[in-house]
């Protein structure tokens, strides 16, 4: 592999005067970057990295941790960070936590000796149920910046990227209330151990509560139990329920799959409302009307503020909150 010296001996120029031609400096006049540009592509002259990591102290690589590589959300999250990061010349190195505490504290030690500029993650489960967060902050204070997205920790001073969880689900609530009607409505949630779990149960509870005609009903499931038949034993035992909010995907289709069963039509005696992707909604029949996260823009979100982060150091201290709007998608689970 050609290097800087032979080309600037072959140019008979300085390895200076090479470097800063590749980088296009006005200190170059234009015959000269030209001449060194026709030459390092006649060679296939590609710049050492490792080299310039130790030169500038920087990596140009973003540490991504997420939970789960099979949650279709986070797969598309991770694509819009990838995106962006290429528009801004960074690469990515993704670890998977497995919604493990432990894992996730592994992949940051791995990737803090010098791998990365910063980190971009979404917060193990099992980290938010034992509310434990003193690895971020360890990380943050070594002078690695991180970007936090969908599930947080609050107690991290650290940017974040999230979406309007609480307002999302009180709005849909509200429209089964007022646009359609609904007098049973069922708050149904497979995630209640995390942060994004508890704000959508919040924003629904506040919807029913703020009508006195209106009791909350919450079943929360978990993820090792058989759902299909905990809602079916729900249904039975809380009928006539005529609406269904649900704080993922999963429930929200087998909430449709289980009125079927009952005899119920959707969306004439039932509604239901699930945070969903357009490919989730798909799954069930008739298509399942979703709250829609955006995913790919959460993600480019993370990469933007992580970047701008990694390159205005002088910025520390004054952290921020994205909050990326969701967008209700009207299918054929509700009336109107």
């Amino acid at each position: 592999m050609v290097t800087l010296k032979q080309l600037a001996k072959e140019l008979n120029v300085s390895i200076s005067t090479v470097s800063k031609a590749l980088n296009n400096s006005e200190e170059i006049g234009e015959d000269t970057v030209k001449r060194v540009k026709e030459l390092a592509e006649l060679y296939r002259y590609k710049p050492n990295k490792v080299a310039l990591s130790l030169k500038q102290n920087k990596t140009k690589t973003i540490g991504v941790i997420i939970p789960d590589i099979l949650n279709h959300f986070l797969a598309k999250v991770l694509f819009g960070i990838e995106r962006e990061a290429t528009k801004h010349g960074y690469n990515i190195i993704t670890c998977i936590s497995n919604e493990s505490l432990d894992k996730e504290k592994e992949s940051l030690q791995l990737l803090a000796n010098g791998s990365v500029d910063g980190f971009i993650l979404s917060v193990a489960e099992e980290t938010q149920t034992k509310n434990e967060v003193e690895h971020f902050k360890r990380t943050i204070n070594h002078g690695l910046p991180i970007v936090m997205f969908d599930r947080v920790a609050h107690d991290v001073m650290c940017d974040k990227v999230i979406v309007d969880d609480f307002d999302a689900t009180y709005n849909a609530t509200k429209y089964l209330i007022e646009k359609e009607n609904r007098k049973k409505i069922a708050f149904i949630s497979n995630i209640d151990q995390l942060s994004i779990g508890k704000l959508r149960e919040r924003g629904y509870a506040k919807a029913i509560l703020e009508n006195t005609n209106y009791e909350p009903l919450i079943l929360k499931i978990n993820k090792n139990k058989d759902a299909q038949q905990k809602i079916k034993s729900f249904f039975k035992k809380h009928k006539p329920i005529d609406g269904v909010i649900s704080a993922d995907s999963a429930s929200g289709i087998i909430a449709i799959n289980t009125s079927a069963k009952f005899g119920l039509n959707v969306p004439k005696d039932i509604s239901v409302i699930g945070f969903a992707s357009k490919s989730a909604s798909n799954l069930s029949l008739p298509r399942l009307t979703t709250i829609r996260q955006h995913a790919k823009v959460i993600g480019a979100n993370a990469a933007q503020m992580l970047i701008e982060r990694m390159q205005n150091t002088s910025r520390e201290g004054d952290v921020k909150t994205k909050i990326v709007k969701t967008s209700f998608v009207k299918n054929k689970s509700t009336l109107k």
